[in-house]
This record gives structure tokens, C-alpha cells and sequence, in this order.
């Protein structure tokens, strides 16, 4: 008895020192005394020892991770295919790199993100985080492997300590589907071509109307300059302005003014000219602005505005793309033009928390131009300039799942084209026999795993799961040196010699495929 008032006096020292090393964590106490606190937590929780009695947990993913079941994943892989098939259109070639790198390699990169970053435990002498996004870890591979030119795709999972919101697609565990263009060419050809990827990738979705955002980095920092604001505040105030679309103006300004320490009169001129949206013609107005007139970077950007916005017409993308002062992308790397692919109608709410679980998504699509990045990794500072974009992967996937859902259509979770069916008992032999000889000429092919199926049982499981073809054996038809070839869909047999069934599959398959294209 003495033992479990023992037990349970210390499991209530343990609830109270927990809450004591939460609180300073909140409060963001100093390292060395919230280490101090934690050893007295684990301390607490030796005095218990073992326990030899079943132990109770909780079976649950950790926060902001999901699972995927085969007919989330059936969605997941259609949606990768089309965008791999874009990208090969593009003449682009594919890479891999480490889920985890250096942790000097992220440090410095992503501004106050950067903070997001899972670093890892000391395994051995070298301090690794995981990775980020795939763009630092692309920089870092080109200049370890002096690459100078190449134009690639990447499609891996990435790692965020953000604040989940999964309805919205946001997950501290998720897909990146990254395209770069990376060498010395003419300005805004690769530019361009990045913006009609995304138009493409998110046409052929069929996810509903959409927008390409575009601004200019170099543009954003003579805006900057011209509205008074100081050289070391360039990038903490961009990081500010980023949030207008999750945000209103109010709320910025008060960020720039309280946090960031900028004058107010500044703030309202930024204000001014966060405002300006639209085609050419405001690219025009913005020229003919004698505050911006003085700054050469904003007037090589928009110049640099004008020729990206004539490219996307020649390539027939002009109606997607609107040119938008209040676009900023937070991230420190960026130094040319940059771009978003954001929803109509999926916009996340002004105002709204982070930690609501809403169905809007926003933004589906990023990038830009980043001609430093390499060169920081580079021993001689050699710069290779680059251009990309990333596709949010994860964001599309939250809203090609509720429109399956909507529809009620059904989605197949596997490609099995054939399934060989037993007529009879004692037929097992044959069955293995001619699966053998299909798996051997490429046909996708199922059978019953009992020895003696019903073969009303078999012909359901080929309704159930989509399969468009049965090859059903008997004793007479293996006598006969034949199959009956069944349309599923249909119920129509016919009779197929042995020797002919693989290409008569074939044919049939090739039918009814191009049946279902038409």
C-alpha cells in the first residue's frame, strides 16, 4: 500500500513539474534553466522505474503528419503524374538529395523561418537538421558538384515546426514537386517558362480558376528605399508585407511600426504602393513614378517586368497572370522576379487564426529568382544564376480529396487489368500456370487465393475493383486448348486460343481504353 502512495505522490510531482518546464518554454525562459528544469522532470520519472504491466499509449500519428490509404494515394499518384509529365515536357531531368543536411548548410537561408527548422540530436560529430524545402539543398548540390547548368525536377518530402492547419493542406511532414532552371541565359526566357509550368500543372488538375501573382524582388527593394525605409530593415520588413494575404494592411503596419521598429510615415507610404495591381499598364504608371524614377533597382525591375509580362502573353498565359505590388515571398534568397499560383475562391481568411481548420488553401504554387544561393556555398563565391518554382503539392491533394468526396466518384486503387478465373474445383494448377504466363508478358494480373473459389465470388471482386477483363478456365476449355475472355463490364465471352490470349488481351485492353478516352 506504503509503494502506491509512493507511485502516485511522484506521478503528481511529475504533472507539476511538467507544467513548470512548459511554462518556461512559453515564456521562453533562458536554455540552462529550462535544462535544469527538464533534468528534475526526468529525474522524477526514474523514481518510478519499470513497469512490468501492460503499458497504455495512444495510437495516433504525431502532430501535423497524416496517413494515406490506398484511395487517398490512388488521388496522390495522379496528381504526381501529371506534374512529372509537365515537367519531362519540359525537357527537365530528376535528382535526390538527403532528407537531412548539415545544419550550416540551412542556417542563414530562410529568414525568420529559419526558426522552423528541425535541427537533429548530435549522432556522431556532425550537427544536421532536417530539411527545409529542396531549393537550398539544389544550391548546395551544384556547387559541391560544380554544376553550372541543368535544368531539374524534385519531388521529396520536406520538414516544418509550423503551426499545422490540415484541412488547409499545411503539415509539418509534406511533398515538394520543385522544377529549377539553373545557368547563365538571356533575362526572363527561364523566368517565363516557370510561370507557364504552373499554368500548366494546375490546367490540367482541373482544380478550378486560378492566378499567377508576380513581382520583382529588386523592384520591392527600391520600394523600400523610396518610402524612406533603412537598408538593415529591407528584409524584415518584406517578411511583414509577405502576410498581406493572409492579413490586413492594419495589422501589417502595425508589425512594421511596433516589431520592426518603422517609422509610421514610411509604413504609409509602403501602404501606397502595395496597392497597385494589374497588367502592363501599371507596370507603365509605376515607371512614370518620380519616387521610384530615382531608385536604378526599381526601374531595372520593372523593365524586367515588362519583358516577363510580353513573354507570358507569346506564351498564351497572359489571362493568369496578374503583376502584384503586395507580393513579397518571405524567404531570403530570392533576387529577382518572383511569383505565387494562389485559388480563386480558396483564398485563406484575413484575420483568420492559423490554428483554424479551414477548406480555404491559398496558395498552391511558388518561386523565383535566387542568383546568390549558390555562390554562398561556392569557396570562391562563384554565382550560378537559378530560377524555380515549387508546387504545393500537399495543398492541391487537401482539394482534389474533397472534390472526390463531393462527387462520390469511384476511384480505382489498383491497375489490375486481368483476373484469372476457376470454372470449376481442382483447378489451382492451371490457374497458377496461366497467371505465371500473363505476369510474364506484362499483363496486370490478379487471381483468388483460395484453391477452390466460387466463381460467383470471383466475378464480383472483378465488379468491385474495377478490373475490365476475366480469363475464366474450365476442364473442357483446357482440354480444348482454349479460354473464355470476359469483358466484365459487360458480361460478353468469347472464346480465345491458348496460344492467341495474350495478344487478344492486349487488343481488347487497347479497345476499351481508347473507348474510355473518347
Amino acid at each position: 500500500m506504503a509503494d502506491t502512495v509512493d507511485r502516485a505522490k511522484i506521478q503528481e510531482e511529475i504533472k507539476v513539474q511538467g507544467l513548470v518546464v512548459r511554462k518556461l518554454k512559453t515564456d521562453k525562459a533562458p536554455k540552462e534553466q529550462i535544462g535544469e528544469e527538464v533534468a528534475k522532470l526526468l529525474a522524477l520519472k526514474a523514481q518510478l522505474g519499470g513497469d512490468d504491466g501492460p503499458k497504455k499509449f495512444v495510437l495516433k500519428t504525431p502532430k501535423g503528419t497524416r496517413d494515406y490509404n490506398p484511395h487517398q494515394m490512388a488521388i496522390r499518384e495522379g496528381v504526381f503524374g501529371k506534374i512529372i509529365r509537365c515537367f519531362k515536357r519540359h525537357g527537365a531531368e530528376t535528382i535526390d538529395t538527403p532528407v537531412f543536411e548539415l545544419k550550416e548548410t540551412l542556417t542563414g537561408k530562410y529568414g525568420e523561418d529559419s526558426k522552423l527548422i528541425y535541427d537533429l540530436k548530435d549522432q556522431g560529430g556532425e550537427i544536421c537538421s532536417l530539411r527545409y524545402d529542396l531549393t537550398v539543398p539544389f544550391a548546395r548540390y551544384l556547387a559541391m558538384n560544380k554544376v553550372t547548368n541543368i535544368k531539374r525536377y524534385h519531388i521529396a518530402k520536406v520538414y516544418r515546426r509550423d503551426n499545422p492547419a490540415m484541412t488547409r493542406g499545411r503539415y509539418r511532414e509534406f511533398y515538394q514537386c520543385d522544377f529549377d532552371i539553373a545557368g547563365q541565359y538571356d533575362p526572363m526566357m527561364p523566368d517565363a517558362e516557370c510561370i507557364k509550368i504552373v499554368a500548366e500543372i494546375l490546367d490540367s488538375l482541373d482544380i478550378g480558376d486560378f492566378v499567377i501573382k508576380v513581382n520583382h524582388r529588386r523592384l520591392l527593394d527600391g520600394m523600400f528605399a523610396a518610402c524612406g525605409v533603412p537598408d538593415d530593415k529591407f528584409r524584415p520588413i518584406c517578411s511583414a508585407v509577405d502576410k498581406l494575404d493572409k492579413t490586413f494592411w492594419e495589422d501589417v503596419k502595425m508589425e512594421m511600426v511596433d516589431e520592426k521598429g518603422l517609422d509610421p510615415a514610411a509604413a504609409d507610404k509602403i501602404g501606397e504602393y502595395v496597392r497597385f495591381q494589374g497588367g502592363l499598364e501599371v507596370v507603365d504608371q509605376l515607371l512614370k513614378d518620380e519616387g521610384l524614377q530615382k531608385q536604378k533597382n526599381a526601374v531595372e525591375a520593372l523593365e524586367d517586368m515588362k519583358m516577363l509580362l510580353k513573354y507570358c502573353e507569346l506564351f498564351g498565359v497572359a489571362d493568369k497572370v496578374l503583376f502584384d505590388m503586395s507580393l513579397a515571398r518571405g524567404l531570403d534568397y530570392y533576387t529577382g522576379v518572383i511569383y505565387e499560383g494562389v485559388l480563386k475562391g480558396h483564398s485563406h481568411a484575413k484575420g483568420a487564426s492559423d490554428s483554424e481548420e479551414q477548406v480555404g488553401v491559398g496558395s498552391v504554387a511558388g518561386g523565383g529568382r535566387y542568383d546568390g544561393l549558390v555562390g554562398m556555398f561556392d569557396p570562391d563565391g562563384k554565382k550560378v544564376p537559378c530560377v524555380g518554382v515549387s508546387i504545393g503539392i500537399e495543398r492541391l491533394f487537401s482539394i482534389m480529396e474533397t472534390k472526390a468526396k463531393a462527387s462520390n466518384s469511384k476511384v480505382r486503387t489498383t491497375e489490375t487489368e486481368v483476373m484469372v478465373v476457376s470454372a470449376q474445383k481442382n483447378l489451382v494448377d492451371e490457374r497458377l500456370k496461366l497467371c505465371a504466363e500473363l505476369w510474364d508478358a506484362d499483363v496486370k494480373t490478379e487471381q483468388s487465393y483460395k484453391k477452390n473459389p466460387k466463381a460467383l465470388t470471383q466475378f464480383q471482386y472483378c465488379e468491385e475493383n474495377g478490373i475490365p477483363l476475366a480469363v475464366v478456365i474450365g476442364q473442357s476449355e483446357i482440354e480444348a486448348g482454349i479460354v473464355k475472355l470476359r469483358t466484365v463490364g459487360t458480361r460478353e465471352e468469347r472464346e480465345v486460343k491458348r496460344e492467341e490470349l495474350v495478344s487478344e488481351i492486349k487488343k481488347v485492353l487497347q479497345e476499351l481504353n481508347s473507348a474510355t478516352s473518347s
